[in-house]
């Protein structure tokens, strides 16, 4: 992939866990260079997540820590100390990004806030990723992603008609705060290349999700009317649910009326072939009837052969894959979507790509991504390169504790 769109900035990440780590990554496959500042000895937290398991570790490493912290380099650095935050805002002068997601207050009190580092360097664009943001009456409370999809309102919609909330199996609490917080950062990249001047980002996960409720929300916020879950089904379109068949589950998605006229063609039935039934309001009205018809009928054939019938009229239809399915899926194969981190000694650890793709991009190429780093194994080259520290003076602040190498 293109790995060079943004390799003329440098990002120091400070993140941990999953919200900061992944909107980091994003901007790492892209080219920007990042060093991940890590406590000495220790490192991240998520570097334990996983580290021992039998099934999901390689070298070390957890799947976390593999597939979030790829492409980045780690700097053992004691921020508490006074000559760990010294060396930082040393670092912070050549870097163009600091990405954390500490508590609200963390960075005040190491000293690493906005308002502190632009004083060091008036172009740095930070970001802090926290729960609830950085003001407001629920600022300080604690999060992580289960909260924020609660707080979100999403929850409240997701799972069966009149069933208890279900949190969205990919945690999007988390992902969507680091999605969020790439789009800000290079927002705030490009308006400092106008103005010369960094700004600081506060990204909320609630706000996120907020943010993602999207049309529904509107439609909260005009008819007073607070929607509940509908399963896999839709409040509008009828057809629109996933159905049993001979094999696997399926999904057909009837938006238009056209694709009604098709899929009763298919379907073969007498009564669906009732001339009312045409107008959407008309089956939103007997959305009960029809989808018990459709049930009987699709369990007749597996679901391979009612795809070969749906996609040949060009009815939105799709198997509902597990990972095994998704992952080996054709199109996703063709898109490159499975790259590999290749370990120096040869060991490859297959994860998810970066979705954004460029036309001058070679649709064939294997991807790869450097392996993640080991706590403080680029400590001396970035300070030795960057801030031209010597090996006197290196080996003293390893010995006080102050980095890690």
């Amino acid at each position: 992939m293109n790995m060079k769109s943004l390799n003329n900035y440098t990002m120091l990440d400070l993140t941990h866990m999953l919200s900061g780590p992944f909107g980091a990554m994003l901007l790492t496959d892209l080219g920007m260079s990042t060093i991940k500042i890590e406590a000495p000895g220790k490192g991240e937290g998520t570097r334990n997540l996983l580290a021992k398991s039998p099934e999901y570790s390689s070298h070390g490493m957890g799947a976390y820590f593999l597939t979030l912290n790829r492409n980045k380099k780690s700097v053992a650095l004691d921020l508490k100390s006074a000559e760990g935050k010294e060396i930082f805002h040393e670092l912070v002068k050549k870097a163009d990004v600091v990405l954390d997601n500490f508590s609200p207050g963390v960075t005040e009190r190491l000293g690493i806030d906005f308002e502190t580092l632009k004083e060091i360097n008036p172009k740095i664009v930070t970001c802090s990723i926290t729960g609830f943001g950085q003001s407001g009456p629920d600022s300080s409370k604690t999060s992580f992603d289960l909260v924020a999809q609660a707080v979100g309102g999403g929850m409240s919609i997701t799972g069966e008609m009149d069933g208890r909330p279900i949190r969205s199996g990919i945690p999007i609490g988390d992902l969507g705060g680091g999605i969020y917080a790439a789009l800000g950062i290079l927002a705030a990249l490009n308006e400092r290349n106008n103005t010369g001047v960094g700004k600081h980002i506060d990204i909320s996960m609630v706000d996120c999700q907020i943010s993602l409720l999207n049309y529904m929300a509107t439609m909260y916020l005009m008819s007073g009317k607070n929607p509940g879950p509908v399963g896999n089904g839709h409040f509008v379109h009828v057809p629109y649910n996933t159905f049993e068949t001979a094999t696997k589950d399926i999904v057909i998605a009837v938006i238009f009326d056209s694709f009604w006229d098709s899929l009763v063609e298919i379907l073969g039935d007498e009564e669906l072939k009732d001339p009312e039934l045409k107008a959407q309001p008309v089956r939103l009205k007997k959305k009960d009837w029809i989808e018990s018809k459709l049930k009987k009928i699709l369990l007749t054939k597996s679901c391979e052969d009612w795809l070969e019938l749906l996609e040949a009229k060009r009815i939105p239809c799709a198997p509902v894959n597990d990972f095994e399915s998704a992952l080996n899926n054709r199109q996703v194969q063709a898109r490159n979507m499975i790259a590999d981190i290749v370990h120096e000694d040869g060991t490859v650890i297959r994860v998810p790509a970066n979705p954004i793709k460029f036309s001058d991009e070679n649709k064939n190429e294997t991807v790869h991504y450097a392996w993640p780093p080991k706590v403080g194994e680029n400590t001396v080259e970035i300070l030795t390169t960057l801030l031209n520290l010597s090996e006197d003076s290196l080996s003293r602040l390893s010995e006080k504790g102050v980095i890690g190498k």
